[in-house]
């Protein structure tokens, strides 16, 4: 063995080394980086989107935030990745939630933008789409939307309640579906023969 030392990651060294890689008010170009691999850091996403790290909820909005801008998705894993390191983390659902949106226009014209818990915001349309899984069993529906870079978040229930409130119906190779509309795309939510009466 060279005398190299190396230093296993710790939230506080990865803390550093993303606000050294931040540069003005944007994302850090992390699709651009190709570190190491550093093994896997004990940090969780929870369904709900809280970050633990050690078992312990991080209690810091900034430093939630500050790690959120740079997670990366390869494939089925999350990482969290900077110039030097990159350390997989664990995320149990959806990297983020949205907790709010607001709507412009209407019908085919209507344009909903998401909100997410770590304050990033996203207009739903074709580079950023709705989808919605429905539980095998229950039924109960998990609805989603892209954020970026393969990066979704799990619509809260409060906003998808409201999402079905301003949803439509809409035929797709004759077949009518409800769903929602969103900068010139209808994303499917559940066949209109499959809703509630």
């Amino acid at each position: 063995m060279s005398g190299q030392n190396i230093v296993t990651p710790t939230a506080e060294t990865l803390a550093s080394a993303a606000k050294a890689a931040k540069k003005g008010k944007g994302l850090p170009p992390v699709h651009l980086w190709n570190p190491p691999f550093c093994g896997d850091l004990d940090m969780r996403i929870a369904r709900d989107g809280t970050w633990f790290y050690l078992g312990t909820p991080i209690g810091r909005k900034e430093l939630v935030r500050l790690f959120s801008t740079i997670l990366r998705r390869d494939g089925d894993d999350y990482f969290l990745v900077t110039p030097v390191e990159k350390v997989g983390i664990t995320v149990d659902d959806a990297p983020f939630v949205a907790v709010d949106f607001t709507v412009e226009g209407q019908a085919e014209a209507q344009t909903l933008t998401f909100e997410t818990n770590v304050g990033d915001f996203a207009q739903a349309g074709a580079e950023h789409p709705i989808r919605v899984v429905r539980d095998a069993e229950t039924g109960e529906p998990s609805p989603y939307v892209m954020i970026r870079a393969g990066l979704e978040a799990l619509i809260d229930r409060k906003s998808f309640y409201r999402l079905v409130d301003i949803g439509a119906h809409h035929d797709i190779d004759g077949k009518s579906w409800f769903g929602l509309w969103s900068g010139g795309t209808f994303f499917r939510v559940i066949p209109s023969a499959e809703l509630p009466g």
